[in-house]
Protein backbone atom coordinates (compact mmCIF):
# COMPACT_ATOMS: atom_id res chain seq x y z
CA UNK A 1 0.00 0.00 0.00
CA UNK A 2 1.39 3.01 -1.01
CA UNK A 3 2.14 5.94 1.52
CA UNK A 4 0.54 9.01 1.59
CA UNK A 5 2.03 12.13 0.47
CA UNK A 6 3.98 14.12 3.12
CA UNK A 7 2.62 17.65 4.06
CA UNK A 8 5.68 19.34 2.71
CA UNK A 9 5.15 17.17 -0.45
CA UNK A 10 1.52 17.89 -0.20
CA UNK A 11 2.10 21.76 -0.21
CA UNK A 12 4.62 21.83 -2.83
CA UNK A 13 2.51 20.33 -5.26
CA UNK A 14 -0.20 23.58 -5.05
CA UNK A 15 -0.41 24.80 -8.77
CA UNK A 16 -0.66 28.42 -7.79
CA UNK A 17 2.79 27.93 -5.90
CA UNK A 18 4.62 28.40 -9.19
CA UNK A 19 3.68 32.02 -10.01
CA UNK A 20 5.51 33.28 -6.95
CA UNK A 21 8.44 31.05 -7.12
CA UNK A 22 8.84 32.04 -10.62
CA UNK A 23 8.40 35.57 -8.97
CA UNK A 24 11.35 34.64 -6.40
CA UNK A 25 13.44 32.72 -8.94
CA UNK A 26 13.63 35.98 -11.36
CA UNK A 27 14.16 38.04 -8.48
CA UNK A 28 17.68 36.00 -7.63
CA UNK A 29 18.59 36.01 -11.10
CA UNK A 30 17.96 40.17 -11.06
CA UNK A 31 19.76 40.50 -7.65
CA UNK A 32 22.96 38.47 -9.51
CA UNK A 33 22.36 40.70 -12.25
CA UNK A 34 22.37 43.77 -10.29
CA UNK A 35 25.83 43.28 -7.72
CA UNK A 36 27.59 41.59 -10.98
CA UNK A 37 26.85 44.87 -12.87
CA UNK A 38 25.95 42.55 -15.69
CA UNK A 39 22.69 42.88 -16.58
CA UNK A 40 22.12 40.51 -19.32
CA UNK A 41 22.44 37.85 -16.86
CA UNK A 42 19.04 38.70 -17.11
CA UNK A 43 18.02 37.10 -19.98
CA UNK A 44 14.54 38.01 -20.53
CA UNK A 45 13.49 34.70 -22.07
CA UNK A 46 13.82 33.17 -18.73
CA UNK A 47 10.93 34.68 -17.64
CA UNK A 48 9.09 32.36 -20.01
CA UNK A 49 11.02 29.43 -19.15
CA UNK A 50 10.60 29.28 -15.50
CA UNK A 51 7.06 30.02 -15.34
CA UNK A 52 6.40 27.10 -18.01
CA UNK A 53 8.84 24.94 -15.72
CA UNK A 54 7.46 25.84 -12.85
CA UNK A 55 3.88 25.49 -13.32
CA UNK A 56 4.34 22.54 -15.66
CA UNK A 57 6.62 20.34 -14.61
CA UNK A 58 6.21 18.09 -16.62
CA UNK A 59 6.03 19.55 -19.97
CA UNK A 60 8.67 19.41 -22.90
CA UNK A 61 11.02 22.15 -21.42
CA UNK A 62 10.77 21.28 -17.53
CA UNK A 63 11.66 17.22 -18.28
CA UNK A 64 15.09 18.90 -20.79
CA UNK A 65 17.19 19.83 -18.32
CA UNK A 66 20.37 19.11 -20.53
CA UNK A 67 19.05 20.86 -23.45
CA UNK A 68 18.11 23.97 -21.21
CA UNK A 69 21.75 24.74 -20.34
CA UNK A 70 23.25 23.43 -23.82
CA UNK A 71 20.79 25.28 -26.53
CA UNK A 72 20.96 28.97 -25.60
CA UNK A 73 24.73 28.64 -24.18
CA UNK A 74 25.26 27.80 -28.37
CA UNK A 75 22.97 29.68 -29.59
CA UNK A 76 24.24 33.04 -27.40
CA UNK A 77 27.74 32.24 -28.71
CA UNK A 78 26.76 32.04 -32.68
CA UNK A 79 24.94 36.19 -31.49
CA UNK A 80 28.14 37.10 -30.15
CA UNK A 81 30.38 35.86 -32.92
CA UNK A 82 27.99 37.36 -35.51
CA UNK A 83 27.47 41.08 -33.61
CA UNK A 84 31.52 41.10 -33.47
CA UNK A 85 31.49 40.46 -37.47
CA UNK A 86 28.56 41.79 -39.07
CA UNK A 87 26.98 45.14 -38.91
CA UNK A 88 22.64 45.46 -37.59
CA UNK A 89 21.20 44.51 -41.32
CA UNK A 90 18.79 41.59 -42.78
CA UNK A 91 22.23 39.73 -43.99
CA UNK A 92 23.08 39.64 -39.92
CA UNK A 93 19.44 38.93 -38.72
CA UNK A 94 19.24 36.10 -41.16
CA UNK A 95 22.35 34.33 -40.31
CA UNK A 96 21.77 35.12 -36.93
CA UNK A 97 18.36 33.19 -36.49
CA UNK A 98 19.37 30.61 -39.27
CA UNK A 99 22.63 29.76 -36.89
CA UNK A 100 20.03 29.61 -33.85
CA UNK A 101 16.89 27.64 -35.80
CA UNK A 102 20.00 25.22 -37.12
CA UNK A 103 21.09 24.56 -33.47
CA UNK A 104 17.52 23.40 -32.66
CA UNK A 105 17.28 21.60 -35.67
CA UNK A 106 20.48 19.35 -35.20
CA UNK A 107 20.27 19.12 -31.15
CA UNK A 108 16.45 18.29 -31.87
CA UNK A 109 16.25 20.76 -28.86
CA UNK A 110 12.66 21.89 -27.53
CA UNK A 111 14.07 25.18 -26.15
CA UNK A 112 12.78 27.32 -28.86
CA UNK A 113 13.64 30.78 -26.99
CA UNK A 114 16.84 29.64 -27.07
CA UNK A 115 16.43 31.62 -30.92
CA UNK A 116 16.01 34.96 -28.86
CA UNK A 117 19.25 34.34 -26.74
CA UNK A 118 21.11 33.78 -30.02
CA UNK A 119 19.36 37.32 -31.53
CA UNK A 120 19.68 39.73 -28.67
CA UNK A 121 23.54 40.50 -29.06
CA UNK A 122 22.88 41.40 -32.51
CA UNK A 123 18.83 43.31 -30.88
CA UNK A 124 20.68 45.05 -28.16
CA UNK A 125 24.75 45.42 -29.68
CA UNK A 126 26.33 42.76 -26.76
CA UNK A 127 29.63 42.04 -27.53
CA UNK A 128 31.04 40.91 -24.53
CA UNK A 129 32.46 37.60 -24.40
CA UNK A 130 31.03 37.48 -21.03
CA UNK A 131 27.41 37.20 -22.54
CA UNK A 132 27.70 33.27 -23.33
CA UNK A 133 28.26 33.06 -19.89
CA UNK A 134 26.41 35.12 -18.17
CA UNK A 135 23.43 33.24 -20.27
CA UNK A 136 24.64 29.73 -18.85
CA UNK A 137 23.85 31.31 -15.12
CA UNK A 138 20.37 31.72 -15.40
CA UNK A 139 19.37 28.43 -17.58
CA UNK A 140 22.06 26.24 -15.08
CA UNK A 141 19.98 27.36 -12.01
CA UNK A 142 16.51 26.82 -13.54
CA UNK A 143 17.75 23.30 -14.68
CA UNK A 144 18.91 22.38 -11.54
CA UNK A 145 15.41 24.25 -9.86
CA UNK A 146 13.51 22.38 -12.33
CA UNK A 147 14.83 18.86 -11.41
CA UNK A 148 14.47 19.36 -7.58
CA UNK A 149 10.84 21.05 -8.04
CA UNK A 150 9.82 17.95 -9.94
CA UNK A 151 11.61 15.62 -7.29
CA UNK A 152 9.96 17.31 -4.06
CA UNK A 153 7.01 18.68 -5.49
CA UNK A 154 5.50 16.81 -8.72
CA UNK A 155 6.38 13.20 -8.72
CA UNK A 156 3.32 12.43 -10.76
CA UNK A 157 1.37 15.11 -12.97
CA UNK A 158 -1.25 16.83 -10.29
CA UNK A 159 -4.61 15.20 -10.98
CA UNK A 160 -3.31 13.80 -13.99
CA UNK A 161 -3.21 17.25 -15.54
CA UNK A 162 -1.60 17.51 -18.91
CA UNK A 163 -1.35 20.30 -21.88
CA UNK A 164 -0.77 18.71 -25.11
CA UNK A 165 -1.19 21.51 -27.29
CA UNK A 166 1.42 22.79 -25.01
CA UNK A 167 3.50 20.25 -24.96
CA UNK A 168 3.40 19.98 -29.07
CA UNK A 169 4.18 23.43 -29.42
CA UNK A 170 7.42 23.21 -27.31
CA UNK A 171 8.68 20.41 -29.57
CA UNK A 172 10.82 20.63 -32.33
CA UNK A 173 9.44 21.03 -35.50
CA UNK A 174 8.96 18.19 -38.09
CA UNK A 175 8.13 20.24 -41.12
CA UNK A 176 9.86 23.35 -42.21
CA UNK A 177 7.96 24.13 -45.36
CA UNK A 178 6.42 27.77 -43.62
CA UNK A 179 10.60 29.21 -43.68
CA UNK A 180 10.02 31.00 -46.73
CA UNK A 181 7.15 33.13 -44.95
CA UNK A 182 9.19 33.25 -41.83
CA UNK A 183 12.06 34.68 -43.40
CA UNK A 184 9.39 36.79 -45.65
CA UNK A 185 8.38 38.35 -41.91
CA UNK A 186 12.22 38.88 -40.76
CA UNK A 187 12.94 40.41 -44.10
CA UNK A 188 9.93 42.88 -43.12
CA UNK A 189 10.25 43.11 -39.31
CA UNK A 190 13.95 44.23 -40.07
CA UNK A 191 13.28 46.81 -42.83
CA UNK A 192 10.61 48.54 -40.94
CA UNK A 193 13.23 48.69 -37.75
CA UNK A 194 15.89 50.55 -39.88
CA UNK A 195 13.27 52.74 -41.59
CA UNK A 196 11.65 53.71 -37.93
CA UNK A 197 15.28 53.57 -36.03
CA UNK A 198 12.99 51.36 -33.87
CA UNK A 199 15.33 48.43 -33.58
CA UNK A 200 13.16 46.50 -31.13
CA UNK A 201 10.79 46.19 -33.71
CA UNK A 202 12.17 43.11 -34.25
CA UNK A 203 12.47 42.18 -30.59
CA UNK A 204 14.13 39.06 -29.65
CA UNK A 205 11.20 37.24 -27.71
CA UNK A 206 9.05 38.34 -31.32
CA UNK A 207 10.99 35.52 -33.45
CA UNK A 208 11.05 32.79 -30.48
CA UNK A 209 6.67 33.92 -31.02
CA UNK A 210 7.00 33.40 -34.61
CA UNK A 211 8.57 30.23 -34.76
CA UNK A 212 6.38 28.43 -32.40
CA UNK A 213 3.59 29.83 -34.11
CA UNK A 214 4.56 29.15 -37.79
CA UNK A 215 5.81 25.99 -36.78
CA UNK A 216 2.94 24.36 -35.51
CA UNK A 217 -0.07 26.47 -36.62
CA UNK A 218 -2.72 23.83 -35.95
CA UNK A 219 -1.93 23.94 -31.86
CA UNK A 220 -0.28 26.95 -31.18
CA UNK A 221 -2.39 28.74 -28.44
CA UNK A 222 -2.06 32.28 -29.87
CA UNK A 223 -2.05 31.75 -33.72
CA UNK A 224 -6.20 31.80 -33.93
CA UNK A 225 -6.16 34.76 -31.36
CA UNK A 226 -4.20 37.51 -32.99
CA UNK A 227 -5.88 40.55 -30.90
CA UNK A 228 -5.11 38.66 -27.66
CA UNK A 229 -1.37 38.03 -28.84
CA UNK A 230 -1.19 42.09 -29.43
CA UNK A 231 -2.86 43.31 -26.00
CA UNK A 232 -0.57 40.66 -23.89
CA UNK A 233 2.69 41.88 -25.77
CA UNK A 234 1.99 45.04 -25.55
CA UNK A 235 0.42 45.73 -22.22
CA UNK A 236 3.44 43.37 -21.07
CA UNK A 237 6.02 45.92 -22.87
CA UNK A 238 4.35 48.75 -20.77
CA UNK A 239 4.41 47.22 -17.62
CA UNK A 240 8.01 46.39 -17.60
CA UNK A 241 8.91 49.67 -18.91
CA UNK A 242 6.68 51.43 -16.09
CA UNK A 243 8.34 48.93 -13.62
CA UNK A 244 11.48 49.64 -14.64
CA UNK A 245 10.58 53.54 -14.22
CA UNK A 246 8.89 53.03 -11.14
CA UNK A 247 11.06 50.64 -8.96
CA UNK A 248 13.94 50.54 -10.79
CA UNK A 249 15.89 47.67 -12.70
CA UNK A 250 16.35 45.54 -9.83
CA UNK A 251 15.15 42.48 -8.01
CA UNK A 252 11.94 44.24 -7.10
CA UNK A 253 10.79 45.44 -9.92
CA UNK A 254 11.49 42.32 -12.12
CA UNK A 255 9.23 40.19 -9.69
CA UNK A 256 6.76 43.07 -9.60
CA UNK A 257 7.01 42.59 -13.43
CA UNK A 258 6.57 38.83 -13.78
CA UNK A 259 4.13 38.72 -11.79
CA UNK A 260 2.04 41.27 -13.56
CA UNK A 261 2.57 39.41 -17.03
CA UNK A 262 1.68 36.40 -15.31
CA UNK A 263 -1.42 38.46 -14.55
CA UNK A 264 -2.01 39.90 -17.98
CA UNK A 265 -1.86 36.69 -19.36
CA UNK A 266 -4.10 35.14 -17.01
CA UNK A 267 -6.70 38.08 -17.76
CA UNK A 268 -6.61 37.18 -21.30
CA UNK A 269 -6.71 33.67 -21.09
CA UNK A 270 -3.53 32.89 -23.00
CA UNK A 271 -0.49 30.93 -22.68
CA UNK A 272 1.98 33.00 -24.51
CA UNK A 273 5.49 32.41 -22.33
CA UNK A 274 7.42 34.63 -24.34
CA UNK A 275 5.17 37.55 -23.64
CA UNK A 276 6.78 37.13 -19.86
CA UNK A 277 10.42 37.57 -21.75
CA UNK A 278 8.81 40.97 -22.74
CA UNK A 279 7.97 42.00 -19.57
CA UNK A 280 11.54 41.75 -18.32
CA UNK A 281 13.17 43.09 -21.76
CA UNK A 282 13.45 46.79 -20.35
CA UNK A 283 15.56 45.32 -17.65
CA UNK A 284 18.35 45.26 -19.81
CA UNK A 285 17.77 48.45 -22.12
CA UNK A 286 20.04 51.37 -21.34
CA UNK A 287 17.27 53.57 -21.78
CA UNK A 288 13.98 51.91 -21.41
CA UNK A 289 11.41 54.16 -22.77
CA UNK A 290 8.31 54.17 -24.15
CA UNK A 291 8.86 54.21 -27.45
CA UNK A 292 9.81 50.16 -26.74
CA UNK A 293 5.88 49.42 -26.57
CA UNK A 294 5.26 51.08 -29.48
CA UNK A 295 7.97 49.01 -31.67
CA UNK A 296 7.08 45.85 -29.39
CA UNK A 297 3.11 46.62 -31.20
CA UNK A 298 4.15 47.16 -34.73
CA UNK A 299 6.10 44.30 -34.67
CA UNK A 300 3.80 41.98 -33.94
CA UNK A 301 1.15 43.24 -35.51
CA UNK A 302 3.95 43.01 -38.80
CA UNK A 303 4.14 38.76 -37.74
CA UNK A 304 0.33 38.85 -36.95
CA UNK A 305 -0.21 40.29 -40.55
CA UNK A 306 2.48 38.07 -42.35
CA UNK A 307 1.55 34.67 -40.34
CA UNK A 308 -2.35 35.07 -41.57
CA UNK A 309 -1.27 35.86 -44.77
CA UNK A 310 0.79 32.36 -44.83
CA UNK A 311 -2.07 30.58 -43.61
CA UNK A 312 -4.92 32.04 -46.06
CA UNK A 313 -2.08 31.04 -49.12
CA UNK A 314 -2.29 27.31 -47.40
CA UNK A 315 -5.62 27.12 -47.00
CA UNK A 316 -6.54 28.08 -50.68
CA UNK A 317 -3.82 25.97 -51.99
CA UNK A 318 -5.04 22.54 -50.29
CA UNK A 319 -8.69 23.75 -51.38
CA UNK A 320 -7.38 23.65 -55.21
CA UNK A 321 -5.52 20.52 -54.88
CA UNK A 322 -8.38 18.55 -52.88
Amino acid sequence: MPLPPSPRSAWARRPWLAEPATALYIGLIALIAQTSGVFYVLFPELGALSHDVLKRPHGVWARAPLMLLVTPLLTAIAGTLIVRHLPYGLPAVLLDVGASVLVIAVLRSPIAPAISAGLMPLALDIRSRWYPPSILIGTGLLAGLSLLWRRIGFPVPVGGARHPDDDVVEQPPSDYSWVPFFVLFLLLACAASERTGLRLVLFPPLVVIGFEMFSHPSHCPWADRPLALLAACGSTAAVGVLCVTELGAGPIGAMVSILAGVGILRLLDLHVPPALAVALLPFILTRPGWTFPVAVLAGTLLQVVTFATWRMLVRLRRERTA
